[in-house]
């Protein structure tokens, strides 16, 4: 968005917030502020203007759904527009405005404190006795502290204020839960590529936009499809610097794309929703073993920018939760590339990384490990913690014997075996069975020695 997209011009204001600022320090009504004139990115210039020329969202802009009796101007619920950048948050407030004229007040939250919010809604509860409803907008309504939000709370619930908030971080993080409990949350998702092939071709033939002066081959603009990851603006500033490389009457090539635009924005938000998003993605490839997925999502996480130990973390607790001893070599590779990225750093450290990735997502897999520890724990929480057995009790010290303890125990290395039949586990846990291995990898050949052993110590056939 716009610096200043949300300033009105000097003498502009339309009221005051009582002590003597004019309200359009940090406010503005009705449209001007989605104004663009003709020295304005392209993507601001082609910000649609009715809602036949709105893409995508179709969910959310059906006949009768509630956006869509806003944007018309019989909506009275308030609404949260979650989404990534460049799917039309934006645009949906700006149609608003449309139809509310006066009655539309758009504040940022990047630069409006409480004192500005109660004016607001001050003037907001006037109006309301004349009989107009105010609708107000707020962007970027993560940025409110809880203490801002909880200033909304009184006059979304009466309606005093029809509500439009606008944001790229989960609602159910970043905003605080009376004010998501007061309002319609809708969820806005990245344009597919038809929906992306439109707003392209439409801005390329637009006379606000670059009104046919160039036109664009098949290769090129399904180059900014890809680049544009389902984003909307992220389209229309690509094209706009492609673009100024190609004469009146040429034609806009793939070659000129790529030497235009350097390479593809990662969207990715290292304390927000796409940093858990991308990372839970990748650690369900690798689980499900698609191994040119994980590198993807692996590459993702590189270009952004992501803390490499971050992600040699995940590949260790990964390789113990998901392989365990269907290959005990997994656990070691991932520990090996945590150290080596820990001193090589980047961008070499994305070798040792990728080589980690590669050998969990081809492993074979097995849950065994995390599900045999969970079942102990679960079994400690509910009670089921008795006592050691003396014989297994340390006999180290002074008195250890008189006591009992060790006395009795049976040392495994002096059987021909190395495993004789003795009371391990404590009294009351006979049947418990925690590890139960796979058929798959390693595991497949330690199932039935597993089994063995639990027969020859237990002194009882065990599965």
């Amino acid at each position: 968005m716009q610096d200043g997209l949300f300033e009105e011009p000097r003498g502009a204001a339309s009221g005051t917030n009582g002590s003597g600022q004019d309200e359009a320090d940090f406010a503005q009504r009705g449209t001007s502020f989605f104004d663009a004139g003709a020295g304005a990115p392209l993507a601001a210039r082609m910000r649609p203007r009715s809602l036949d020329e709105m893409a995508g969202q179709k969910h959310l802009l059906g006949e009768g759904k509630p956006l869509r009796r806003l944007i018309e101007g019989s909506g009275d619920a308030s609404v949260i527009l979650y989404g990534p950048p460049g799917t039309g948050k934006t645009t949906i407030a700006s149609l608003i405005a449309k139809q509310m004229g006066q009655n539309f007040v758009g504040l940022s939250a990047l630069s409006s404190g409480v004192k500005q919010l109660r004016a607001v809604i001050d003037k907001a509860r006037r109006d309301l006795i004349d009989g107009q409803r105010t609708v107000l907008f707020i962007d970027e309504v993560h940025r409110f502290s809880k203490t801002q939000q909880d200033a909304l709370l009184g006059a979304v619930e009466n309606r005093t204020v029809l509500l439009v908030a606008a944001t790229t971080e989960n609602p159910s993080f970043s905003v605080v839960g009376p004010l998501l409990s007061r309002s319609l949350l809708l969820q806005l998702e990245p344009l597919d590529e038809d929906d992306l092939r439109e707003v392209i071709n439409r801005a390329i033939t637009d006379s606000r936009g670059l009104d046919s002066r160039i036109s664009i081959d098949d290769d090129a603009l399904e180059q900014l499809v890809l680049l544009a990851g389902g984003d909307a603006r992220r389209a229309l500033t690509y094209l706009d610097a492609a673009a100024e490389a190609v004469d009146d009457g040429g034609v806009l090539t793939i070659e000129t794309v790529r030497n235009n635009v350097n390479k593809a924005i990662v969207r990715y938000d290292r304390d927000g929703d796409q940093h858990y998003d991308v990372v839970s993605a990748f650690i369900k490839s690798i689980r499900g073993s698609d191994v040119d997925a994980a590198l993807h999502y692996l590459a993702r996480m590189v270009e952004a920018g992501e803390d490499p130990r971050f992600i040699a973390r995940r590949l260790v607790v990964h390789a113990s939760e998901d392989i365990g001893m269907a290959d005990p070599t997994a656990l070691q590779v991932a520990v090996a590339a945590y150290e080596a990225v820990s001193f090589i750093g980047m961008p070499e450290g994305r070798i040792p990384l990728a080589q980690a990735t590669i050998h969990l997502a081809t492993a074979p897999k097995s849950n065994a490990t995390i599900l045999g520890i969970d079942r102990a724990i679960a079994d400690v929480r509910d009670g089921k913690a008795g006592h050691v057995p003396a014989h297994l009790r340390d006999g180290h010290y002074e008195g250890a014997f008189r006591l009992g303890n060790a006395v009795g125990y049976v040392y495994p290395h002096d059987a021909p075996l190395g495993v004789v039949p003795q009371r391990y586990i404590p009294e009351g846990l006979d049947n418990a069975v925690y590890y139960e291995p796979t058929d798959h990898g390693a595991e497949n050949r330690i199932r039935d020695f597993v089994g063995k052993l639990r027969r020859i110590v237990r002194g009882k056939p065990r599965g």
